[in-house]
């Protein structure tokens, strides 16, 4: 267990030992899955009979509210605000008690009962209830050229041959237009849950103050629509596909039925006033909740985030349900409870079993994009809270990985307070309701050290990134906020921790194929990569993609998911290659997409994945291999961070692509960036002359998501070349990202425009005037195999104030073996050289007195002496004397800081320093570890004519060593 913020609480003894036994049990839990699914989470044989129990409770909901209303402003503005947006409805409906009932998109007419859908859209309906039915909605893809209208303009019992009175957006003018249901997206459905939520509303009100007015408008409504429903049947779907296995009663997709929510809450709130009124329909609502609970559990997906949100559906549903001995078929509320927690069907799985094969029990991270993980973890939270709230059940003992998931959500974050945005994801602030979930149950099962580890980790997160990037967050202002078990109170006596305590330098999710790399976490100076492969859901054809993070903002971002998923611009471009920072074999890389299998592998990694101390600071990297299953290419990029100063940094991207059985025809390194231009140039400043091409494009058989780049220009040429892409935001220093790429022969560069990232939204981190602008894109491709003449890239982002810290990179020249090594010169203007040596083999690489044996290796200068010797995953690294060996590959460093050494390797390694103790008979190198002091003798040797003294060290983290004679 390598958590920082475990880490971080060690000084105190009594969390301590709550973590060594809490994550004990984690550990314990993830390796004996036969014992969790035998850990049923038992279920009360008799549910308070009493309502309100769904969102508040009969006993103490009043009292709660009245004193959260007194206490909290906002929750006051909140109630008044419902009551006054929904009293002049309330009102009319004493006089003309059809207007808003009229307005329910029912079939008026008809009364069908039996729909049929096609290729995701509406075809026809056929049957006759005996009372108006609820119409279906129009389309699967949400996406529509007609505007939601306003429940003034919808007409009343709208239905004019099967056709609904819309607004054509997409014509000038804007006119109404008799549209066909299957045009019309999914505003059928919309219109629908409008007017639910002002019958919950009304509800509620008529709850908290007796008032029958409010009743009478809500059961109108709530009637009208669920009677609708028991009438209907579940759709049929024409083709008899994948459809038939998602549709829901009144949704396509059983994960949009998000009308149960308030239709569950309004009976809730309202049973009282059902049992006194209108008892006899009480068995008729039971059974089209029962009808449409049962079509959730068979339709829908069971192994990511459709299986939770169903189950919330049906929780609710059960919730105001009676016991299941009130009911002939003994379905009821404890019968559809246990198929939530306890029972597996083929598309619904128990909440236990889902948790155990979504989440990677090493890492905490659940295996779709961060964009659905995210909301994943509030689900389930909010499971817990869920049942704290309405049964006193606590389900946390009972699905233990929660616990690390909370924690591990933190990783996603750049130092901008940001959420990464590989797959299906938008850029956006970590969402806190899991830790707040987390608080709560402690709170209410008063555990205290659970308490203090999740204050901490929420006091942390709120911190990071709010300096520069994000807007306070606002007051809850909700209807599901006045009964959240009230807003969860932070103690006072708490610290917050560090954010190193919870964004590691190193991280590795294999279930996502998702790699990060962190140097400094401060917002301006903090520099990031995030990597990732197409495993998991939500996950795009991308091969090994990345993004990276620069003085504020994502400068590389990914590209979102365009329009929607069943939109063009989706399919053919944004969850293909061309749309993210990549290499293309061929012009025709690509593979499923959305619940892909075609993982990354992890080579190696600096430091080991989670670490949190003990490392050393300067250099991190990364080494992934990929399979690309198109062009059967083998794919390697090797990535590292390399800090120069606390405000200054760079990054290598080292990337080599070859098909495994030649006949290459090129291949295409991508890179976008954020920004309004870029600029080429030369290794001498001087402007690359691009010329106007048509390549890049379907026509050339290549991906038609070629086709949308645009404004495309190139030149051929075997020389390094540099470019500058420059990003201006309102009220914000002028930002750069500065590339460099190493030159071979057989190369053209292109300069094109890309469609801009869809990755933003509603004007977080960037206003939506800069992101939606093209981004600037350079592709460089490399003609034959790209292996021995790699993309070898630096990036380096600077700002209006400092501007790039680096004063030249330049190419070495390689006299070893190795003819797949890369070897480049960064020289910085604080004095600085760093000597980078990159290979694909284990052969010997050298470059001037510099020799790697090993994937990665970094010397850096200062002032021609020694600074730091980097060796990464090799066998050995030498310079002038000095060295780091192995007889397996390992990772370590020698550096020097103020004249004191210090050192680190994760293998038994081999030291050596020059030789510079002439008269002397033997030297002693010592240090301290874990309060141990320890003396090692030296080895006086040769090496290539150069005199040197050894030691053999044994692996341990950074640690101060003296070297002595005698």
């Amino acid at each position: 267990m390598t958590y920082g913020a475990i880490t971080a609480i060690e000084s105190n003894r009594k969390i301590k030992s709550f973590l060594l036994i809490f994550f004990g049990l984690l550990v314990f839990l993830s390796n004996a899955p036969r014992l969790l699914a035998q850990n049923r989470i038992a279920i009360p044989a008799q549910i308070n009979p009493s309502h309100p129990r769904l969102v508040t409770n009969a006993q103490n909901g009043k009292d709660l509210l009245t004193k959260l209303i007194e206490s909290e402003a906002w929750a006051k503005t909140t109630y008044q605000n419902i009551d006054n947006e929904i009293k002049p409805y309330v009102e009319r409906h004493q006089t003309d008690s059809t207007w808003i009932v009229s307005r329910l998109q029912m079939y008026w007419k008809e009364h069908y009962t039996n729909i049929y859908i096609k290729n995701g859209i509406y075809a026809y309906a056929s049957g006759k209830a005996p009372v108006p039915t609820v119409r279906f909605t129009g389309a699967r893809d949400a996406s529509t050229a007609y505007s939601l209208p306003a429940l003034e303009d919808i007409k009343p019992y709208m239905d004019l041959d099967g056709k609904i009175h819309l607004q054509n957006k997409a014509i000038p003018g804007k006119p109404w237009e008799w549209v066909d249901q299957s045009k019309t997206g999914r505003i059928i459905e919309a219109i629908n849950i409008n007017i639910m939520n002002k019958a919950r509303d009304a509800a509620m009100i008529y709850w908290y103050t007796g008032n029958e007015k409010y009743a009478k408008f809500a059961y109108d409504i709530f009637n009208t629509y669920v009677t609708g429903i028991y009438y209907r049947d579940e759709p049929i779907d024409l083709n008899h596909g994948h459809d038939q296995t998602l549709v829901g009663l009144s949704s396509f997709e059983v994960i949009h039925e998000d009308i149960i929510e308030p239709v569950t809450a309004c009976y809730d709130l309202l049973y009282n006033y059902i049992d006194k009124n209108h008892k006899e329909k009480k068995p008729l609502y039971a059974e089209a909740l029962k009808k449409w609970a049962d079509i959730i559990i068979k339709n829908g997906v069971p192994f990511n985030n459709w299986d939770l949100i169903e189950a919330r559906f049906i929780a609710n549903i059960a919730l105001v349900l009676d016991d299941d001995n009130q009911y002939t078929d003994g379905k009821g509320c404890q019968y559809y409870l246990d198929q939530v927690l306890n029972k597996n069907s083929i598309r619904q799985w128990a909440i236990v079993d889902l948790l155990k094969k979504g989440y990677d029990p090493d890492t905490g991270i659940w295996s779709e994009c961060p964009g659905y993980s995210v909301n994943v973890l509030s689900d389930f939270t909010g499971f817990v809270d869920f049942f704290d709230r309405t049964l006193n059940i606590d389900l946390l003992p009972k699905i233990p990985v929660l616990a690390k998931a909370v924690l591990a959500q933190a990783q996603y974050l750049y130092p901008n307070g940001f959420i990464v945005g590989f797959g299906d994801t938008h850029y956006g602030p970590l969402p806190t309701r899991g830790i707040e979930d987390m608080i709560r149950n402690a709170r209410l099962y008063h555990k205290t050290e659970q308490e203090m580890i999740y204050t901490r980790m929420l006091k942390t997160i709120q911190q990071i990134g709010v300096e520069n990037t994000r807007e306070e967050t606002p007051k809850r202002s909700s209807f599901s906020e006045l009964f959240a078990n009230q807003a969860v109170t932070i103690s006072e006596k708490i610290p917050a921790g560090k954010p190193r305590d919870y964004l590691t330098a190193s991280f590795w999710s294999p279930n996502v194929s998702w790699m990060v790399l962190r140097n400094g976490l401060d917002v301006n100076n903090g520099l990031m990569i995030s990597q990732a492969g197409s495993s998991g859901n939500h996950a795009h054809a991308n091969g090994i993609a990345m993004e990276l993070y620069g003085k504020g903002f994502i400068l590389a971002p990914e590209g979102g998911i365009g329009g929607s998923y069943f939109q063009a611009d989706y399919a053919e471009y944004y969850s293909q290659f061309p749309a993210h920072n990549t290499v293309v074999v061929d012009g025709i890389s690509s593979y499923p997409v959305m619940k892909s299998n075609h993982p990354l592998q992890l080579i190696a990694c600096y430091p080991q994945s989670g670490s949190v101390d003990g490392y050393f600071r300067n250099v991190t990297f990364s080494d992934l291999n990929f399979l690309e299953p198109e062009t059967n290419a083998c794919q390697n990029r090797l990535m590292s961070i390399i800090r120069t100063g606390d405000s200054s940094g760079y990054y290598i991207d080292i990337f080599r692509s070859r098909k495994k059985f030649g006949r290459d025809k090129y291949h295409d390194y991508i890179y976008h960036n954020l920004g309004q231009q870029v600029i080429l140039s030369d290794n001498l400043n001087r402007t690359l002359e691009l010329k106007t091409t048509d390549k890049l494009t379907f026509a050339n058989s290549e991906l038609i998501g070629y086709d949308y780049w645009w404004d495309k220009k190139s030149i051929t040429s075997s020389d390094d070349f540099k470019a500058r892409f420059d990003l201006q935001v309102p009220g914000r220093q002028p930002v750069a990202m500065n590339m460099w790429m190493k030159g071979y022969p057989d190369r053209e560069i292109f300069s094109v425009k890309a469609p801009p990232s869809r990755s933003w939204r509603n004007n977080e981190m960037i206003p939506d005037s800069v992101a939606n602008l093209p981004l600037p894109t350079v592709v460089v491709r490399q003609n034959g195999e790209a292996w021995n003449k790699p993309f070898a890239a630096v990036f380096e982002p600077s700002s209006g104030i400092t501007g790039s810290t680096i004063s030249k990179i330049s190419t070495l020249t390689n006299n070893g073996t190795d003819s797949s090594s890369v070897g480049l010169l960064v020289e910085n203007k604080n004095g600085l050289n760093d000597y980078i040596i990159a290979s694909a083999d284990t052969v010997t690489a050298n470059y001037q007195d510099i020799t790697l044996k090993g994937t990665y290796g970094v010397v850096r200068l200062k002032a021609g002496t020694p600074n730091f010797l980097f060796l990464g995953n090799g066998y050995n690294l030498q310079k002038g004397g000095y060295g780091l060996w192995s007889d397996k590959q390992s990772s370590a460093t020698l550096s020097f800081n103020d004249q004191q050494l210090y050192y680190t390797a994760d293998q038994e390694v081999t030291l050596s320093v020059p030789d510079n103790y002439i008269r002397v008979k033997s030297v002693i190198l010592s240090y301290e570890l874990r309060n141990k002091s320890i003396t090692i003798n030296g080895e006086r040797a040769i090496v290539r004519n150069k005199k040197i003294v050894r030691f053999k060290l044994p692996a341990m983290p950074l640690t101060k060593i003296f070297i002595k004679h005698s």
